[in-house]
Parts: structure tokens; sequence; C-alpha cells
């Protein structure tokens, strides 16, 4: 279907201008000031039309000031309006600021949900990880272990000091040993020297008495 032609342009103003201006008038009318701009405007009518000379006047007060009251009507019936418009636009910022306050939330709950998520895979994966106090314990035993084969190869390296100090004594008793052996040695042969020399000395002597027997035969 086609549109229908429009006999007037359609009027459309600004609704963000028209809409900030209206919502200033209002708040204008809702001031205390404005109240008493609008008392004074309405005593200053009412004694111009009663004080000042005929001729000036433009409202009679014999009909009730029928001007003012018709003033006070149009002004009550475009400020309803402006009130209603305000009202909207209040109405407007406030569904857009309860969305945006909405948004907020689920944000705020995604974050959440997921900031609780990575607290629990950070705990489940620092059940594995060494704590300060388990890392202490294990250095202590570690400690304590370093302390233990120390001193093990303290007694260890003092008995194999202790072995080396009695070393030398047993070589030299073992070479003080070779030594008797070689002056029992040294006796024996001194003794064997002294035997054939006491041999030679007896055999001597035979042989003087028979080369002194040998001449008396000979004489014989």
């Amino acid at each position: 279907m086609q549109a229908k032609e429009r006999f007037l342009p359609r009027f459309s103003p600004n609704p963000d201008a028209f809409g900030s201006a209206t919502e200033k008038f209002a708040r204008f009318m809702g001031t205390p000031s404005f109240l008493v701009w609008m008392t004074i405007f309405c005593i200053v009518w009412i004694l111009w039309n009663t004080i000042a000379p005929e001729p000036v006047r433009f409202d009679s007060a014999a009909l009730g000031f029928t001007a003012l009251t018709l003033m006070l009507s149009l002004q009550a019936s475009y400020a309803a309006p402006l009130l209603l418009l305000a009202q909207n636009r209040q109405d407007d910022r406030d569904r857009v600021s309860v969305a945006e306050d909405r948004q907020r939330a689920e944000r705020n709950l995604s974050d959440t949900e997921y900031l609780t998520r990575e607290l629990a895979a950070l705990r489940i994966a620092l059940r594995d990880v060494a704590t300060r106090d388990y890392v202490r314990s294990e250095l202590r035993s570690v400690l304590e272990e370093l302390i233990e084969t120390s001193d093990g190869e303290e007694i260890r390296l003092r008995s194999k000091s202790k072995k080396k100090d009695r070393d030398p004594q047993t070589t030299t008793i073992k070479q003080i040993k070779p030594k008797k052996k070689d002056q029992e040695d040294d006796a024996a042969a001194s003794v064997t020297q002294e035997k054939s020399g006491s041999a030679s000395v007896n055999e001597a002597p035979a042989v003087q008495q028979d080369s002194v027997s040998k001449p008396k035969g000979d004489t014989v």
C-alpha cells in the first residue's frame, strides 16, 4: 500500500531541543520563585485594573477579572502537558538508567561467576603446589640429612686419618723385621766363621806335631 499524501506538511520539531526547553520550564514552575513571581503578577494585575483610571484598565473588576481568569486557566492548560512531557522524559531516562543498571548487574554477575570459577580452578591447582609450611618442613628435613651425612663423613674421614696414622708404624715394623733377619744372618755367618777359624787353629797344631814327630823318627 502506498502512503497517502498529506495536504499539510508534518510538523516535527526536534524532540530533544523541545523536550529540554519544556523540562526547564516545568522545573521552573515547580520552584518557589515561580510561585512568588506568579503572585506578584496577579497582585499587579488586580491593582492596575482596580486603582488605575478606567481608560487605562484592560480588565473589568465588575466582571471578576475575566481576563486574569483566562490567563490563569491558559497557563494551567499549558502547564499540565508540559509537566507530563517532562515526566515522560524523566520516565524514559529512568527506564534507560534501569536498563543500564540491569546490564551492569548482569556484567557484575558474569564477572563474579568468572572470578569464582577462576578461584575454584586456582584452589584445585594449588592443591599440588608446595605451600610455605611444606617447603619449610622439606628444607628442615634436607638440612637434617645434610647434617647427618656431614657428621658421617667427618667420622669416616677421622677413621681414615687414624688408619693412615697407624700405617707408618706397620711399615716401620715391616721394615724392621728384615733388619732383624739380616742381623740373625750376620750372627749366623759370624758363628760359622768362628767355627771355621777354630777348626783351622786345631788343624794347625796337628800339623806342627806331625812335623815335630817326623824328625824323631828319622833320628830313630
